[in-house]
């Protein structure tokens, strides 16, 4: 693949498929690091442009490596945090003290990320690409999973999180 042909198809699949990687970034990160991880995701798929086969849809691979990105971003902030000062903040304390006026809407999506990133690795990924409009069969394809599977495990998930917001609702009432 010639440096034209990468950039064109970098540049194309940044047009089609970018809400993609803000969502992986809100789903993994919060705060500024969401910049920082935006960062890695995009420097992630602009590596990966020469090793994706034209078998593959390309929604599918850059879910994978935006997901495997976030991932292992995820685990170099946790190991980060753990050799600054060995404290580890619970992300949802700090994210639920919201300033007043932002608006309820805003909030309430504010609040269903927090529960999102509180989810483990797996499970994340797979109600974020549910949440972007992905199949069970690509989902399954991502994660190696099977498409049954990934139907329990979001069936499972989504009235987890329902459950939670219910709880959050109440409580801010």
């Amino acid at each position: 693949m010639t440096s034209h042909e990468h950039n064109l198809c970098f540049e194309q699949w940044l047009g089609t498929h970018s809400a993609v990687l803000h969502h992986v970034a809100n789903g993994f990160a919060e705060g500024a690091d969401r910049h920082d991880l935006m960062q890695e995701l995009l420097l992630a798929v602009w590596k990966a442009v020469p090793a994706f086969r034209q078998g593959a849809k390309p929604s599918t691979f850059i879910y994978r490596v935006a997901h495997n990105a976030a991932l292992t971003w995820k685990r170099s902030q946790k190991n980060y945090q753990k050799r600054v000062d060995g404290f580890e903040a619970s992300p949802l304390r700090e994210t639920l003290a919201m300033p007043e006026s932002a608006g309820r809407e805003c909030e309430t999506l504010e609040l269903l990320y927090v529960r999102i990133r509180g989810l483990p690795p797996v499970d994340r990924s797979l109600i974020l690409l549910h949440l972007d409009g992905v199949s069970y069969a690509e989902m399954a394809e991502i994660h190696g999973l099977s498409e049954s599977n990934v139907g329990v495990r979001l069936t499972r998930l989504k009235q987890k999180l329902s459950d939670a917001m219910k709880e959050v609702s109440h409580e801010l009432r």
